[in-house]
């Protein structure tokens, strides 16, 4: 008998290799596995994992069928509040979401809550399990902008109450910040990002590639000429966010955003693509979230010696614990408590190095965490030839600047309701990263749902 107080361990692909590769590092559970996981649930009356998780899927009710076996009944439990499960299965944190109120977690492991969904979603897509579509259109028109996270969970809500949805995205391919910015070992872009995507298109959503809202048409066109009766911008961040250091200009400095999008998007890290990538043989990745982790981790497949640079400490990394241990087990080298003063350039305008200064932890900021101070004459210079910044991203301006009455605020983000995802602008709703600035994919999949729940609130009147 299995100790119930430990989680099923999870099958991974050894790190040595891994570092060599971009196949999915983690490979999650077979059924049996899935069903001993489930057995440890407590299947509690009053489950608090349904309060930590941002879409509130009925956590012990599809668990229960995974305990049974009835994998195909698990799904459809999920599908009810989740249109992405295989996607949050693998990128969402549960672990300081629904897993950090699981009740078996007070005295042992709290259930594997993500591995699980992880599993039902992925048997969902080998086995082409279908989605339960409306019975019928309702004949309300309602246009989605941006196919990331927000948008595809607004687009699915919708349509399963009988709206007619078409999603515009701006780029080429479906999928925002899953395919342009998340890599491929740790979300597979044909197995589960446009599978998943498949299933929305299933539940009858229609989507238009390459149509940038606020050049090709605006909200006001879409509205007063193609009679689209709501509208709901899940348009993402995707405007990068830079130090301000002499230095940043030269070549060899990328935003995260931009280096993963060359890899992640255009396929780069493929030798059969044409995708120019700057590959380093030692890089510098400045920041301590998802992001940065992601950033690290492709540069090091590439071939390169791989710095992080943060200026807190390691408690005080935004990013996941387990993106962390990850690096770390792959060879990312993390220089803590580090924060850079200067990019040195040589005479031909290319990065040769930075210049740091080491940091000590003071009082906590407005942020909750510890400030950083710079520890006197502490100066010294790091030889790199690549420095990827990730600090964050805004939104950007076009949509903003191009729609009357929709207001933004000093950070360019859309004012939107949280309950609602109502704007400034009537029958205009938003959610995701264009409200929040860049956060997670499973909240913006909670603000999707939110923005749905306010456009049938409007348009069933």
């Amino acid at each position: 008998m299995a100790d119930v107080l430990k989680r099923i361990p999870v099958r991974e692909q050894d790190a040595k290799e891994r570092a060599t590769n971009f196949e999915e590092v983690c490979y999650g559970y077979n059924k049996e596995e899935a069903m001993e996981e489930a057995a440890r649930c407590l299947n509690c009356k009053n489950a608090k994992c349904i309060e930590g998780c941002p879409v509130s899927i009925n956590i012990p009710g599809f668990i229960s069928q995974v305990k049974e076996g009835n994998i195909e009944e698990a799904y459809k439990v999920i599908g009810e509040s989740s249109a992405l499960p295989a996607i949050c299965g693998r990128v969402c944190p549960q672990e300081s979401q629904c897993e950090c109120k699981c009740i078996r977690g007070i005295k042992g492991d709290p259930v594997s809550i993500g591995k699980l969904e992880r599993f039902v979603a992925d048997y969902a897509l080998e086995n082409d399990i279908k989605p339960v579509k409306a019975e019928k259109t309702n004949g309300h028109k309602v246009a989605v902008i941006g196919s990331g996270p927000s948008g595809l969970t607004c687009a699915g809500d919708l349509a399963k109450l009988g709206y007619e949805v078409t999603v515009f995205e701006a780029l080429h391919e479906l999928g925002g910040v899953l395919v342009y910015g998340i890599p491929e070992f740790r979300l597979p872009k044909h197995k589960v990002v446009k599978k998943e995507i498949e299933k929305v298109k299933e539940l009858g959503v229609k989507f238009e590639t390459n149509v940038v809202i606020g050049k090709s048409t605006t909200i006001d066109q879409l509205m007063e000429e193609e009679d689209f009766e709501a509208v709901f911008i899940g348009s993402g961040a995707g405007l990068p966010m830079f130090m301000g250091i002499p230095g940043e200009t030269a070549n060899g400095v990328f935003s995260a955003n931009e280096y993963l999008t060359r890899s992640n998007l255009m396929k780069a890290f493929d030798d059969s693509y044409d995708t120019p990538i700057v590959a380093g043989k030692k890089v510098a990745v400045v920041g301590g979230g998802n992001v940065a982790m992601d950033a690290a981790r492709t540069a090091l497949r590439l071939g390169a010696e791989v710095h992080i640079v943060y200026r807190r400490s390691e408690a005080e990394l935004p990013a996941r614990v387990e993106e962390v241990h990850h690096a770390k087990e792959e060879g990312v080298i993390f220089d803590l408590l580090t924060n850079p003063k200067e990019i040195l350039v040589d005479d031909n305008g290319w990065v040769k190095g930075m210049k740091v200064i080491k940091m000590e932890l003071g009082e906590p900021d407005a942020s909750g965490r510890r400030r950083p101070v710079e520890v006197p004459g502490s100066e010294y210079e790091i030889e790199l030839d690549t420095v990827i910044m990730s600090l964050g991203t805004s939104p950007n301006p076009l949509i903003a600047s191009t729609t009357k009455g929709l207001e933004t605020n000093r950070r360019k983000c859309i004012v939107a309701e949280e309950e609602n995802g109502q704007t400034s602008k009537a029958a205009v709703f938003a959610g995701g990263d264009a409200v929040t600035g860049a956060a997670t994919v499973i909240l913006a999949m909670g603000a999707g749902k939110a923005g749905a729940k306010g456009i049938h609130e409007l348009l069933s009147k």
